[in-house]
């Protein structure tokens, strides 16, 4: 099967530090290559792949300090994305959803997997608008935001099986990656820490329409825990997997409905289990009881924290392995590809009809 990953610019696939999104394009890329299909990625100049890679941006837009419209980078990736589309049998779309008013207008299928918060006011007009457009969510819990939008399938993320570094022991510490958003809730995670007297890393990428917050409500909050929380800023690489290998618990403390959480599965692949609060994806992703625990707040967070040594670490993994794993990430979107194929209308229009004139 010919098959194009379309990412977005933002960051490189992979990313260098956090992308959730971009790392799990760059999983399901790999992947796809090893089952043995032809795949083309469109993404930035500077990422790294075993596909043919189409570079549509010189450098990751969040990185270039010229860059202020996005917008325009990606409109310009869909135009070679559109010239070049006779050449695949299925284009998968994981960007903004800007692509939709030409899909139809493609020469052969696609499908958009949407990584993000769906929101009733903004994305029901949009796919009532376009109600033929193939979607993919991330969970079941991301499809309530628009739950009448044309879903073919639900596809759990999923990692590459040596992505992590697994430890059997982990450490004494709690750990929260994510960004700094009021909605992760980091001062969730330092109080529940504080009350459960045990250290607390703190790994968080702080984005440009978030320096505010991080100056004003998170900062003051950092200085005033400096006795047994560490900030480290975002973190990669081999430093980010011995973050999560040695951790006792990741806490996960959301207060929106996160439409997956890739630092859950990050942490299980460490063998480190998950302490995460009852919103959005959770509870399809943790297992309660066996890979982590759910809680309602932060009383059930601590108690949680105190009791975690009850979680083996070694089921943590298999969870993982068994549920969350690239190669079954792959799977399931080829599954998708082929049922795209198999309906006859997944050939699309080519962009000028003979009997156009």
């Amino acid at each position: 099967m010919k098959i194009a990953q379309v990412a977005p610019l933002y960051e490189s696939v992979p990313p260098t530090a956090y992308g959730a999104t971009e790392r799990i394009i760059s999983f399901l890329t790999e992947a796809l290559v090893a089952l043995g299909h032809e795949v083309a990625l469109f993404a930035t100049a500077d990422s790294r792949t075993r596909a043919r890679l189409h570079a549509c941006a010189p450098t990751p837009l969040w990185r270039d300090e010229r860059v202020w419209d996005t917008t325009t980078h990606h409109v310009r990736q869909l135009d070679t994305v559109i010239k070049l589309s006779s050449e695949f049998d299925v284009i998968h779309f994981h960007t903004e959803p800007i692509h939709l008013p030409m899909q139809r207008f493609l020469s052969c299928a696609s499908v958009t997997t949407m990584h993000g918060r769906l929101l009733p006011a903004d994305h029901g007009p949009l796919f009532e608008t376009f109600p033929d457009a193939p979607l993919v969510s991330i969970s079941d819990s991301q499809r309530n935001g628009a739950p009448d939008a044309n879903w073919r399938a639900t596809v759990h993320h999923g990692l590459s099986l040596d992505e992590m570094r697994y430890s059997r022991e982990g450490g004494d510490y709690l750990l929260f990656v994510g960004r700094v958003m009021p909605e992760k809730r980091i001062d969730r995670a330092i109080e529940i820490a504080r009350r459960a007297g045990l250290p607390l890393k703190i790994a968080a990428a702080v984005h440009p329409g978030e320096r505010a917050y991080f100056r004003e409500q998170i900062r003051p909050m950092l200085e005033a825990s400096q006795s047994f929380v560490e900030y480290l800023g975002e973190v990669g690489g081999e430093a980010r997997r011995a973050l999560f290998a040695n951790a006792r618990a990741l806490v996960f403390p959301i207060d929106w409905e996160e439409p997956f959480g890739l630092v859950m599965i990050e942490a299980l692949a460490s063998g480190t289990p998950v302490i995460a609060f009852r919103r959005g994806a959770v509870p399809e992703v943790i297992e309660h009881g066996v890979d982590g625990f759910i809680v309602d707040d932060v009383d059930e967070a601590v108690q949680a924290a105190r009791h975690i040594g009850q979680i083996d670490r070694a089921r943590c993994r298999k969870s993982f392995e068994t549920r969350f794993s690239a190669g079954r990430m792959a799977r399931d979107y080829v599954d998708v590809y082929q049922r795209l194929l198999d309906t006859p209308a997944a050939t699309c229009a080519p962009l000028v009809e003979d009997d156009a004139y």
